[in-house]
């Protein structure tokens, strides 16, 4: 998983891509809300956000 990061990193730095890295952590975050939200009592409430 770090070899990933490491490399996305280096991709970006080299190639100035460095708006990608909001819309990378944007994604990250969501996604951990939706796995976080599933398994608790405020699932119905997060879904009705998107």
């Amino acid at each position: 998983m770090f070899d990933l990061l490491k490399d996305l990193w280096g991709f970006m730095r080299e190639r100035k891509k460095f708006w990608l890295a909001p819309i990378i952590l944007v994604m990250l975050l969501l996604g951990l809300l939706i796995v976080v939200a599933q398994g608790s009592a405020i699932a119905p409430f997060i879904y009705t956000l998107f």
